[in-house]
């Protein structure tokens, strides 16, 4: 009887703990996807940001008023989807040139429907009169999933400021 019992219990626990790594391997593959997700979401913007595609830049975004972004640029906060949307529409208007964007050192950490990342987001400009710009920006985004979909509920941009001068370091280096 004492032997039934102890094979009864080990079937039981093995059962368990092949339960439970299931569980382990499945949540893990699902990180990794949510992770894959949000890097083709970032590299879509980079893409869009080259074609200067607002509408496709701002698809990335949840819409409405639940949009939170701290930019480099006035004024201090952007309160919603409708006015970031113009940031971008202002922001492209400075620069009619050519434009592209490399973004690296992304991170992504994806935990059920919340994410956060943060990046170096290099832009290449052309301004209205010829002139080349280059600057580095240090971006963290939050993502929510919603219906499905991940999108950026938060962004904070920013650039590391010389406390001697008080100028932006545009283009700062590790």
């Amino acid at each position: 009887m004492k032997k039934l019992a102890f094979i009864l219990a080990s079937l039981l626990l093995t059962f368990c703990i092949s339960g439970a790594l299931l569980q382990v391997r499945a949540q893990a593959n699902a990180a990794a996807d949510d992770k894959k997700q949000i890097e083709d979401l970032e590299q879509r913007f980079a893409t869009a940001f080259g074609s200067k595609d607002i509408n496709t830049i701002m698809s990335g975004y949840v819409p409405g008023k639940a949009l939170f972004v701290f930019d480099v640029t006035p004024p201090r906060e952007y309160v919603g989807w409708d006015a970031y949307k113009r940031d971008w529409e202002s922001f492209f208007a400075a620069f009619q040139g050519p434009a592209a964007l490399d973004i690296s050192q992304l991170s992504v950490t994806a935990v059920g429907t919340v994410a956060y990342s943060h990046s170096i987001q290099t832009a290449h400009m052309t301004a209205k009169d010829g002139t080349k710009a280059t600057f580095a920006v240090r971006t963290t985004d939050v993502y929510r999933k919603i219906g499905g979909k991940w999108l950026i509920v938060e962004e904070h941009n920013s650039v590391p400021v010389d406390l001697s001068t008080g100028k932006a370091d545009l283009l700062s280096k590790p």
